[in-house]
């Protein structure tokens, strides 16, 4: 009678499915960038993209460097996003500096100690840089530049310099590295207003992390352009100059242009390679993706290596002399005229900033 009973309550309970029980035992790890004591936007858009793959709130972010700049930004990451679950410190004086030897190791490191089933960063310079040598060191296989997030194991990623989507399916050992494109998975509204009640902030253990073998490499020095204007890869509004401008002081005819729309530079790898401005600002396929409300291209060809970096952009306006130029193609508004009359015109025309 009793073990009749037993059955029979065996029975009517529901037993969860076999997706279900696994996701419970999923975690995703977001490798993070932290600038002036925050989280960087690029570092939480790879926090939404965990979201797609872990369903649970089991998101922990990882975060090195020391200093108070690494407190703070522990602090802000702890309550800037209601999908993470927890906030990894590993503070010391070597990984002050992004290195791809030392993040490595140090993922390592923590992947052996918590295994994770997922290991993601934004496919900016630091995560294109890093996530290889960690993906080596646990014997697996990357999945790079994600777009779109099928299935917990299966991707969408441009091929052909964006000419073309892949879709691939993951089937390799735990845990499933990827870098995701910031610009494909937007920081939700809810996530930006939201302050979340402040997750655990855990201190990882670096006992065992020894120093003496990043002797390969060395941080040198960081150059780049102290601008009031916004970081070109998160900008509302980009305007970019191609190889047209001829010249770097013509470049600054763009930037007076840019401060007046509270806009970002970027260059096309043309006019970088020229001297023009600095690499940092090029945008394409092998220099930064940016998806802006308004892209403005002046003098741009429309390389196809070029697209495939702003092709996302919500709204673009070319204005070149070539009215045959590829970038028209593209372009939801195009203007077959010289960039050295219109810039002037618009110049003169635009009101100051306020």
């Amino acid at each position: 009678m009793a073990s009749a009973l037993m059955s029979r309550a065996l029975r009517n309970r529901s037993i969860p499915s076999f997706s279900a029980i696994v996701s419970r035992f999923m975690s995703t790890l977001v490798l993070a960038e932290h600038e002036g004591g925050l989280v960087k936007p690029s570092s939480l858009s790879a926090v939404e993209a965990a979201g797609f793959v872990n369903k649970e709130k089991s998101i922990s972010v990882l975060l090195a460097g020391s200093g108070p700049s690494l407190q703070e930004a522990a602090s802000h990451a702890a309550s800037c996003h209601p999908l993470i679950s927890e906030v990894l410190v590993a503070e010391a004086d070597i990984l002050k500096h992004p290195l791809a030897e030392t993040w490595a190791k140090l993922i390592q490191l923590v992947q052996q100690k918590d295994g994770y089933s997922y290991i993601m960063a934004s496919s900016s310079s630091f995560g294109k840089n890093v996530l290889p040598r960690a993906a080596a060191l646990l014997d697996v296989s990357p999945v790079t530049d994600v777009v779109e997030i099928s299935e917990p194991r299966l991707f969408v990623r441009p091929i052909y310099a964006g000419n073309a989507l892949s879709t691939v399916r993951y089937t390799g050992p735990d845990p499933c590295m990827m870098t995701i494109r910031s610009t494909s998975f937007p920081i939700s509204t809810f996530s930006k207003d939201t302050k979340s009640d402040a997750v655990p902030i855990s201190q990882v253990d670096l006992s065992t992390f020894n120093e003496e073998t990043f002797g390969k490499s060395r941080w040198l020095n960081l150059t780049s352009q102290d601008s009031e204007r916004p970081d070109l890869g998160n900008a509302r509004v980009v305007v970019t100059g191609g190889r047209a401008l001829k010249s770097a002081d013509n470049f600054k005819l763009l930037e007076k242009l840019a401060e007046k729309l509270g806009a970002a530079v970027g260059a096309t790898r043309a006019a970088v390679d020229a001297g023009f401005v600095p690499n940092e600002l090029q945008v394409g396929q092998t220099g930064k993706i940016v998806a802006p409300d308004l892209y403005m291209a002046f003098g741009v060809s429309g390389a196809i290596q070029h697209l495939a970096g702003m092709r996302d952009s919500k709204v673009i306006v070319a204005v070149n002399k070539d009215p045959d130029a590829p970038i028209f193609q593209v372009a939801d508004y195009g203007l077959v005229a010289d960039l050295f009359d219109v810039i002037p015109e618009m110049l003169e025309k635009l009101p100051e900033k306020k």
